[in-house]
């Protein structure tokens, strides 16, 4: 028994340690980010400095010592609004003509085409170094949002290590007996149980009949033996217990299950749809929804929207948090070339002990909700992914409850509907519906917006899940 207790102190006094190292790090990250950040300039056009350089190169090549026009001295001057006209109207139309300079410099020049095209040359050069060094301002924006992410999925995890709560007292005794009836030995365990309600076991165990068991079979007896509730093994665990004693990870699984349902119609002569959507459960604990609509259609708008769907399902499987997805997708399609080619990103992310529903958008069209209450609309901003540096998506949270069902559609599916308020109709529309499976729900969505015109002229796609209590 002494050993026993030893041997969780031990581990207590491990996770105290390493959530204090953890939050360390996420405090140094957190003032890295702000000391990148309080150098960032906010300047991101041709400045009077870049004006005065462009005009005193042009001067000292062209005009050779001549008196005849003030041009360049009037322009040095601190209230001189002349040169900022000048450089809005070359940003404006790419270059100076001879209508845009003073009526002293029109009449008096003998070499104004030459100094003209000299300034032009000047200016040109200053603007391509602006925009090289914006090109360098965003990437170092893009590191700042990376360090200032990862300091925060640190800080969190090292207040959910902080936390977790151990409580392999209370059911220690009856896991051994379970696991013992089942032919396996335990050496040791431990059981910690977070905020959200999750539990997680620790379990290093053996056979003591001469056969294997899988990892799965053992995750059944933890749920018999742990108040009928229900376990997994998790993936990075191993499968196989043998005659060898061995440690293997469980995960508690959520209160809630949820099944999805999906249908897509491309575009009128295109063979292939620009939405694309993700459906994925991490083990137990939560499900990430995301729905992304590329600009226009055909391959191009497939892949786009499907680098902005594979991208935020890898953050968040990660360990990032939706908001933090969200705003580093939109930062690499915002770096990823000159050409801009937005995408829409509808994000839902369930959270399967609590049942709380996390949603964000960029672009996209409201998500409805049928629940307890009747249909409800979630909406959001409507910028789309990679046209904004600073974007901030705004979070929407709601509770569901068993049998609430989520339905997320892109514009295509809208715009097909009657009327101004398409959302009216598509809300009256899920306010008629049966109780039915997500599948046919999705199919008869698009079913119904698809009567009311000829032909799909955008590409349609639908997406529900329904959650339910597990029994």
């Amino acid at each position: 028994m002494f050993e026993k207790r030893k041997e969780k102190r031990r581990v207590c006094d491990v996770n105290y340690y390493t959530a204090r190292r953890l939050g360390d790090m996420a405090d140094s990250l957190g003032r890295l980010a702000k000391a990148f950040d309080d150098e960032i300039e906010n300047g991101r056009q041709l400045t009077r400095e870049d004006g005065l350089a462009a005009m005193q190169t042009s001067s000292a090549l062209v005009c050779d010592g001549c008196t005849k026009c003030s041009l360049r001295t009037d322009t040095e001057k601190e209230d001189s609004y002349y040169l900022y006209y000048l450089l809005r109207a070359f940003e404006q139309k790419g270059h100076i003509d001879n209508e845009d300079m003073p009526q002293m410099f029109q009449s008096s020049c003998r070499k104004k085409d030459k100094y003209l095209g000299q300034l032009n040359r000047n200016l040109g050069r200053a603007t391509m170094n602006l925009s090289w060094k914006n090109r360098f301002m965003e990437s170092r924006d893009a590191v700042v949002v990376q360090f200032r992410e990862m300091s925060m999925i640190l800080e969190e995890f090292s207040h959910q290590m902080d936390q977790a709560r151990d409580v392999s007292e209370d059911y220690e005794a009856e896991l051994r007996k379970a696991f013992r009836r089942a032919h396996m030995s335990v050496q040791n365990l431990l059981i910690l149980e977070y905020e959200n309600g999750q539990r997680e076991a620790y379990i290093t165990a053996r056979t003591t009949n001469g056969r294997c068991m899988t990892s799965r079979e053992a995750a059944g007896i933890v749920g018999q033996a742990m108040e009928g509730s229900f376990w997994s093994p998790a993936r990075d665990s191993r499968t196989i217990i043998t005659r060898q004693y061995a440690t293997v990870r469980f995960l508690e699984d959520g209160s809630y299950h949820m099944l999805c349902g999906a249908a897509r119609i491309p575009k009128q002569g295109e063979s292939i749809s620009g939405d694309n959507y993700t459906f994925v459960e991490s083990q137990g604990s939560q499900v990430v929804m995301s729905l992304s609509d590329g600009m226009g259609s055909g391959e191009q708008a497939d892949r786009e929207s499907r680098q902005v769907v594979e991208l935020t399902e890898q953050l968040v499987e990660t360990g990032f948090s939706a908001r933090s997805a969200l705003k580093l997708v939109n930062t690499v399609l915002l770096l990823a070339g000159r050409e801009q080619h937005p995408a829409t990103l509808d994000l839902c992310c369930v959270d399967l002990h609590t049942g709380v529903l996390e949603c964000m958008k960029l672009g996209a069209v409201p998500t409805f909700i049928i629940g307890e209450d009747g249909v409800e609309l979630l909406e959001a901003g409507e910028v789309p992914m990679g046209v904004l540096t600073a974007v901030e998506p705004e979070l929407i949270s709601k509770k569901l409850w068993d049998g609430s069902r989520i339905i997320m559609v892109s514009d295509g599916v809208l715009d097909a509907l009657p009327g101004d308020n398409k959302e009216q109709v598509m809300k009256e529309y899920l306010e008629s519906v049966e109780n039915m499976p997500p599948q046919e729900l999705a199919e008869q969505i698009l079913e119904f917006a698809s009567s009311f015109i000829p032909a799909a002229r955008d590409d349609m796609t639908a997406l529900v899940a329904g959650i339910w209590k597990r029994r």
